[in-house]
């Protein structure tokens, strides 16, 4: 039985409650909204949920308000940033460089804390450290593969409405602990039973941290990392693990204490990340209008959400000014650029096509495609998410370096 971060009292989750029937649960005192959606029909319940721009619930009461369309609402206020226009191009002059590779599939095999254990029927069977969980999926439109009985000795199970944001709740098998350890490399972590479905890591992206990883050792040399919704902090620990100073961005003041407490858990306090709690799209507008650079951007953003001040954030209508900010802010011998999406409507060559844009007459190469997990043991492979990321030739160092 794992302990609270604060050092408290043992919490647990118990199987049944006094009343006799499965314990409703309403996510832990400590936690908040999913961090972005990995599933389908998220554009519907986002609708109904606006959250922020990393997906935690706005602290502030008015996000729940409900608005009279009888209200008379001032203007919103205008941000004082220099427009960044994308100009036309002639065809002719476009996407020499960087070098262009789809469609990439890129495969996460688990770890020794995580597992997809089996898929099917509209759900997918999982192990979290010592916990095997079972959740909805809409991608696993197959059949189970292993005998009912392995489903039947889960620990948990998210029931409820198909959709990833509709009703439902975690109901326990067995007693849990309310927030217990995981480790990934040099980092460890909370996992925590949320709203929503989710425990507090997004495990495919292991491979995205991996090959981040890879470019910060290419590079030889000490790397400035901007990670943007950085949620629980993992793409942030890791690459500040390996030598990197990074700033993580991310709106909910509730993530970024979460990530904080990872830090400490994995024994990085002394490694150099600027914690920000901020709206990403000012915050590299501002990095814009102040000439900062980084070496290295991650960006994973939701397709809906709000800032800690009410700034809507739309996948489809801020990304291209986001890339364009992004690019502002890549230094002369900066050495990669992700963005993951789980923008259901969108595709790896919308992205890619966008990012072949916005990078256009850099060197290096641009990959797209599709991120996905293998299950443990077995030939199936679960579609996640999407992707398109860039990095610099390998002889693209610092001068003296």
């Amino acid at each position: 039985m794992s302990k609270s971060p604060k050092g408290g009292a043992p919490r647990t989750r118990n199987a049944q409650s006094k009343k006799g029937g499965a314990r409703k649960d309403n996510g832990p005192k400590r936690g908040f909204s999913a961090k972005r959606d990995t599933r389908d029909n998220r554009d519907q319940r986002e609708a109904r949920n606006p959250r922020d721009t990393r997906g935690g619930k706005k602290d502030s009461a008015a996000a729940t308000r409900p608005i009279r369309r009888d209200q008379t609402r001032s203007a919103p206020a205008t941000t004082v940033v220099e427009p960044i226009v994308r100009e036309h191009k002639p065809t002719s002059a476009r996407f020499t460089t960087p070098a262009s590779v789809l469609p990439v599939m890129v495969e996460m095999n688990g770890w020794d804390d995580y597992a997809l254990l089996d898929m099917g029927h509209g759900q997918k069977l999982e192990r979290y450290g010592r916990y095997k969980l079972i959740r909805p999926e809409a991608q696993a439109m197959g059949a189970p593969r292993l005998p009912e009985s392995e489903w039947k000795s889960a620990d948990a199970i998210f029931t409820g409405d198909v959709e990833e944001e509709g009703p439902g709740r975690w109901k326990f098998a067995n007693q849990v602990d309310e927030i217990w350890q995981m480790k990934y490399g040099p980092a460890t972590f909370n996992g925590q039973f949320m709203s929503f479905r989710h425990v507090g890591v997004f495990p495919e992206q292991a491979a995205h941290w991996d090959w981040v990883g890879e470019q910060i050792k290419k590079a030889d040399r000490p790397l400035k990392v901007l990670n943007l919704f950085g949620y629980t902090g993992m793409a942030s620990l890791l690459p500040a693990a390996l030598g990197a100073q990074v700033t993580h961005v991310d709106a909910s003041k509730k993530a970024i204490v979460w990530a904080r407490e990872n830090q400490e858990l994995s024994g990085l306090e002394d490694k150099p990340i600027r914690w920000i709690c901020d709206d990403a799209m000012k915050f590299v507008e501002r990095e814009v209008r102040r000439e900062n650079t980084y070496d290295g951007i991650i960006l994973d953003p939701p397709k809906y959400g709000r800032g800690p001040n009410g700034e809507v954030w739309d996948f489809f209508e801020s990304v291209p000014h986001m890339l364009a900010c992004v690019r502002k802010l890549l230094s002369p011998n900066a050495q990669f650029l992700l963005m993951s999406s789980y923008a259901i409507r969108a595709s790896f060559l919308s992205s890619h096509e966008l990012m072949r844009e916005c990078l256009d007459g850099l060197p290096g190469t641009i990959e797209s495609g599709e991120l996905a997990i293998r299950e443990l043991d077995g030939p199936r492979l679960l579609s996640t998410s999407l992707f398109s990321r860039w990095s610099a030739p390998e002889n693209n160092k610092a001068e003296g370096a």
